[in-house]
């Protein structure tokens, strides 16, 4: 493509053609303010929808203000960025926003978050100007997950973009015209019973507090308060490169010991690591799939640990129940573990346990609440605090996290490798399987555990691994609209796969939809994914076969991977839902 030269603000720039004005302005530091527009970088999608008018510019040898964001630049454009004009348009646009906004700014769960907040802070608007009919809608409080609060929304179509073109679930569309516009699944379902994954990616880039997430704090709180309640909490690998951020730290920066310590601080009589489970799951998910190669099982297995992506097969591909691993999620794993292996250790009556999950993720909240996911008439989970919810119960507890002295997990359900680490990136799930597989295979040590074909963030990966004589391919996707190519491709009989792996969220867990917002900063979340693998190096053992306390787990409690009694305690199934 030819370049264009552009004038913005008295600067000239050379720009690729089809560039526009924001974007140009961004390669000059020149900051446009905006509101609906969103920049998916890590998935090259952006919502250039220009619904707002925020980012209107004042164009030479043009009449009319035009949106810089989804207007391209051309030969010899003159912009201006910052005329009284330009001031003028964009406060009128805020205020009428805010005409037909509620006003509880104080008890709003995106208090000190909200994009269109602090639009009207920067803009100096400090009434509201225009008083009329504002619409009300009944708030959806049907799922386990998140909170749709239509009366916040601003129309920006951020949740569509993302749900319908990256995520390509297509949950979201508009109702009616004008005024009584609203954003809603079809035929206005609640979101219960709509064919949602839950991921949270749509309450992710949500400016306002129209999409949020199902607030758990309470029933934690209520929890260590009880006198009769043992109250034991775990924490996903993601959470560790990403709490710091609610403290000001960098993204990427491992907060291990320092969260450990803090969780101890707020009254958790246990402290333990979803990394222990993971490491479990490895060994059922590797054992599982070195059956199906040996028994002509179906192939490709497909992880299954994350529960977005689970539903969003039993909605869209549910003639493939037969083909995802049966392996339970980590946290789901280690909350059965809990309730049984270790309330038996201990002497504790299962019933008076609570395990809390600490996740990344809002579909880890709809997931504890499946019916299946249940042992002895108890959920194997009680609770799920998103990584931003953790910070936000630190913060109300006076923490100051970065402060703390590190401290260890408690044993034994602490323990660790680095396989399990790198679950809470795109490709570490499959990662992690093969330093085991292949070891269990060839019976020889895996000298090099590093899988660099699998790591990155390209939307499909694919390698090609040698065990013994047979080439094994692999392959790894992460985003739901990537993860359908795979599956149609399946269903169609033209995979070659022997194993994939499926994350619904871009990146995987590090940019899943409960962590500290990113709004698509492709930095942030490659800081993140750092972290992840420089936790993987610092740790002793690095094959989940090697963790002493999970080798103990099987000796004393389960048997073999795969038994009976793992198949029992460590499996699940799926449910075939309608799509529509």
């Amino acid at each position: 493509m030819g370049l264009v030269h552009v004038t913005i603000n008295n600067q000239t720039i050379a720009v690729e053609e089809g560039t526009t004005i924001l974007e140009a302005a961004k390669k000059l530091d020149i900051r446009i303010p905006t509101l609906c527009y969103l920049n998916l970088e890590h998935v090259k999608t952006v919502n250039g929808s220009a619904s707002c008018r925020v980012c209107v510019v004042e164009i030479e040898g043009r009449r009319n203000l035009a949106p810089s964001c989804a207007t391209p630049v051309s030969e010899d454009m003159v912009v201006r960025t910052n005329t009284l004009r330009c001031i003028k348009a964009r406060r009128l646009v805020v205020e009428l926003l805010l005409s037909n906004h509620p006003t509880d700014c104080l008890i709003c769960e995106k208090n000190l978050n909200c994009e269109l907040q602090s639009l009207a802070a920067e803009l100096d608007i400090r009434r509201i100007k225009f008083h009329g009919a504002r619409a009300t809608h009944e708030k959806d409080i049907s799922s386990k997950a998140m909170i749709r609060n239509m009366d916040k929304c601003i129309l920006c179509r951020r949740c569509e973009t993302m749900c319908n073109e990256v995520q390509t679930v297509h949950v979201y569309s508009a109702v009616n015209r004008g005024f009584d516009t609203f954003i809603a699944p079809a035929l206005n379902l609640p979101m219960d019973k709509s064919i949602c994954t839950f991921c949270g990616q749509c309450v992710s880039v949500c400016p306002t507090a129209a999409l949020t997430v199902v607030n758990d704090i309470p029933n934690v709180w209520e929890a260590l308060n009880a006198k009769d309640k043992f109250v034991i909490v775990q924490t996903a690998p993601a959470v560790r490169v990403a709490l710091g951020e609610k403290f000001g730290a960098e993204p990427g920066t491992v907060v291990t010991g320092k969260m450990v310590a803090a969780l101890r601080m707020i009254g958790f009589d246990k402290v333990f690591d979803t990394d222990f489970a993971a490491d479990l799951t490895i060994m059922e998910e590797a054992a599982e799939f070195i059956h199906r190669l040996q028994h002509g099982g179906r192939l490709p297995i497909l992880t299954s640990c994350c529960p977005g992506w689970v539903k969003f097969f039993e909605h869209q591909f549910n003639d493939l129940l037969d083909i995802p691993s049966t392996c339970k999620s980590p946290h789901e794993m280690f909350g059965v573990i809990a309730k049984t292996y270790y309330a038996e250790k201990i002497g504790i009556d299962p019933k008076n346990i609570f395990v809390v999950s600490i996740m990344p993720c809002l579909a880890k909240k709809y997931e504890a609440a499946r019916p299946e996911l249940m042992h002895d008439d108890m959920q194997d989970v009680d609770a799920v605090l998103t990584t931003r919810e953790l910070g936000d119960m630190l913060k109300e507890a006076n923490i100051d996290l970065m402060n703390l002295k590190d401290e260890e997990f408690d044993e034994p359900l602490g323990e660790s490798t680095g396989a399990s680490v790198i679950f809470g990136t795109t490709g570490g799930v499959i990662e992690a399987a093969l330093r085991t597989t292949y070891e269990w295979l060839t019976n020889e040590t895996l000298e090099e555990v590093e899988f660099h074909e699998l790591r990155g963030f390209e939307g499909i990966r694919e390698a090609v691994v040698k065990i013994n004589d047979q080439d094994i391919n692999i392959a790894v996707a992460h985003g739901l609209g990537n993860a359908r190519k795979l599956l149609e491709d399946i269903r169609a009989g033209k995979s070659h796969y022997h194993a994939i792996e499926i994350m619904a969220c871009p990146g995987g867990c590090i940019g899943g939809g409960g962590q500290p917002y990113h709004f698509g900063n492709f930095d942030v979340l490659k800081k993140r994914m750092e972290g992840i693998y420089k936790e993987d190096k610092s740790k002793k053992y690095r094959k989940s076969h090697e963790n002493p306390a999970i080798k103990k787990l099987y000796e004393e409690y389960l048997g073999e991977p795969n038994g009976e009694k793992a198949h029992e305690l460590l499996h699940t199934y799926y449910v075939k839902r309608e799509n529509m």
